[in-house]
């Protein structure tokens, strides 16, 4: 650390904020270096709440892993809280990161994830509060170099002009190879940081955006996305994955917070990818191809991370657990050998069609946790549209099961506004939950559990990029208005509670999912205006967003509730994720007749993923 950059001091404020130990940066299993002038400083920034970033799987995996790295040294930082950002700024202190208190603008990198597009705002924040120019164009050579990641980065251009890299794809093994490049060129008499870009728009997975430009029809659609004499060539446009799970990096402890996180339990993650092809699932297109760590490998984990935290739970982390080929040996495992300590097992993801009992009987064997279903459509015309892949048969059963095993808590999450729904489709949810409420009703008295609660949640369909349904028009604000008021004045029984998403939030979502590189300037219009944590209820100002909207001479209607057609150039078509449009475009058409596609393991629907990204070639 430089003699003009110097820790911040924030003892005399732990105890004017809420929960100081949001603040104090030295949890269970947090690294603490030496520093020298010779060490990397990398500071993994995530744009929400500490409670939330400390649960955050990735974070945790690339903490870990750069702190392995003798000459890096990762250090966290998460957006303050309200208390502390108006104490911060008052004080005229910069934002800082947690294990040393140093100041932002002394660092390397700063790597932000991208989780969710209402935490862009944030982002800003963080940038601001820590004295670095927010714009990219506007940064100098001694400024940190801004590395975006995460699922929004498949489609960043309405972030785009605030980043100096963006990463596509995962990042294990890209995240060494950027800092070790930069460690090289860095060494260089004459560093400057253009240099350093050109050569990291080499490596794969890795974008540049000021080496791109974009032209634009005049009716707003886009035109062009062409090279600048900036670019270092196309290469680095092809998302990166990890091939082989077993052999990625996975830590062997994590952080141990002193609070109460949104998780306070082991994560374990078992494989990457899903063999579904639910068409509006950005996640099950994106992480393909699906690749499972084994069995012996997961166990191992296992081992360490609970021996290494001393959590009393361990969590299954996918986007379908019970798709891994061999979760019942798995399952029976984790509680053979842990059930003596009364350490949990919990799988977050469960599908209808698969629920089994004898597994959800195996994990009561020491603590029994609530259950969760997602039919996401009342009808079974709607699900096949969707590509769900299940019937009503399978959530009545599944239902009945639970509720013959004592459960009397279920949760049950549908979305609205998905393409084709009519009135039918939204009645449909309170039939098939009124259907649930008589399993339970079916059942013999005394075998029931008493005080049934079926909880009913439904968001708003957002279409996003590098979906079946990424041309597919969002429905308006007072569309979702009154399809939320069907539900709210069907699903009036005293057992069923019935939650929704604000529709405001789910609009400004949708623009930014599929938006271009002008919304960069809306977003830091939004900003000025005083948006930020826009995902928390109490903080989102819809009106600032349609101002900013508006001085910015931009609509939200053009980016959230237009339906694209099919040779429209979308903002992300220079990015290669390996599932070919062709292929996006037939599961689309086939929404639109209801026809369904099976699952990969009974057939490979040829999406393009294993032809471009594994060596193995066939199914995933």
């Amino acid at each position: 650390m430089s003699d003009q950059i110097k820790e911040v001091k924030i003892d005399d404020l732990l105890m004017k904020v809420e929960k100081p130990a949001r603040y104090l940066g030295n949890e269970m299993n947090s690294a603490h270096k030496e520093i020298n002038e010779d060490m990397v400083r990398f500071a993994f920034a995530f744009p929400d709440t500490y409670e939330i970033g400390m649960s955050h799987l990735g974070m945790q995996i690339l903490y870990h892993l750069l702190n392995e790295q003798q000459d890096i040294f990762c250090e966290r930082v998460f957006s303050p809280n309200t208390d502390m950002e108006n104490l911060l700024r008052r004080e005229e202190r910069p934002l800082f990161a947690l294990e040393t208190k140093t100041p932002l603008k002394a660092f390397d990198f700063i790597g932000f994830t991208l989780q969710y597009e209402l935490s862009y705002t944030n982002i800003l924040n963080i940038l601001d509060m820590g004295e670095i120019p927010l714009f990219q164009k506007d940064r100098e050579e001694e400024d940190p170099i801004i590395i975006l990641g995460g699922p929004c980065s498949y489609n960043p251009e309405p972030i785009a002009d605030f980043a100096d890299i963006i990463v596509l794809g995962e990042g294990e093994e890209i995240i060494l190879e950027v800092i070790n490049l930069y460690k090289k060129i860095k060494q260089k008499p004459n560093y400057q940081k253009a240099d350093f870009l050109l050569a990291a728009s080499e490596i794969e997975g890795i974008y540049v955006p000021s080496h791109f430009a974009v032209d634009y029809h005049a009716d707003g659609r886009i035109k062009e996305v062409r090279s600048t004499e900036k670019s270092g060539g196309e290469q680095g446009l092809k998302k990166r994955i990890i091939e082989d799970l077993d052999k990625a990096y996975y830590p062997d402890k994590i952080l141990v917070p002193y609070i109460d996180t949104v998780h306070n339990r082991v994560v374990l993650e078992i494989f990457r990818g899903c063999i579904r092809g639910c068409r509006f699932c950005q996640a099950g297109m994106i992480y393909r191809p699906v690749r499972e760590r084994s069995l012996e490998k997961l166990q191992t984990m296992a081992h360490d991370l609970l021996q290494n935290t001393g959590y009393e739970e361990i969590s299954l982390a996918s986007l379908s657990s019970s798709d891994y080929t061999e979760i019942e040996a798995l399952i029976h495992h984790l509680i053979e050998i842990n059930q003596k300590d009364h350490i949990g097992v919990s799988l977050p993801s469960l599908r209808l069609d698969n629920f089994s009992k004898e597994l959800i009987e195996e994990i009561q064997k020491v603590r029994k946790t609530g259950l969760t279903f997602a039919p996401e459509a009342g009808t079974q015309r709607l699900r096949d549209v969707i590509n769900k892949n299940i019937r009503e048969e399978d959530l009545l059963n599944s239902a009945k099961e639970a509720f013959e095993m004592g459960y009397n808590n279920i949760k049950l999450y549908f979305m609205i506004g998905l393409p084709t729904e009519t009135d039918e489709d939204i009645l449909g949810i309170k039939e098939l939950v009124y259907k649930v409420l008589n399993q339970y009703h079916s059942l013999p008295k005394e075998k029931r559990a008493g005080g049934l609660k079926i909880t009913v949640s439904t968001s708003t369909f957002v279409p996003k990029a590098f979906t079946p349904f990424q041309w597919e028009e969002q429905i308006s604000l007072e569309e979702i208005h009154r399809r939320q008021s069907i539900l709210k004045e069907s699903l009036t029984h005293r057992s069923i509670n019935y939650n929704y998403h604000d529709g405001k939030t789910s609009v400004v979502e949708g623009a930014f999912a599929r938006g271009d590189r002008r919304l960069s300037k809306v977003l830091y219009k939004a900003y000025s205006l005083g948006c930020k944590f826009d995902g928390w209820g109490d903080h989102f100002d819809y009106q600032k967003w349609v101002k900013a909207f508006e001085e910015e001479d931009s609509s939200l209607d053009f980016y959230s509730h237009r339906k694209r057609s099919y040779d429209e150039i979308l903002p992300w078509d220079h990015f290669d994720i390996g599932v070919n449009k062709s292929y996006l475009m037939q599961e689309n058409n086939k929404a639109k007749i209801e026809e369904v596609t099976p699952d990969c393991r009974l057939n490979c629907s040829a999406c393009g993923i294993n032809q471009k990204f594994t060596s193995r070639g066939g199914v995933c």
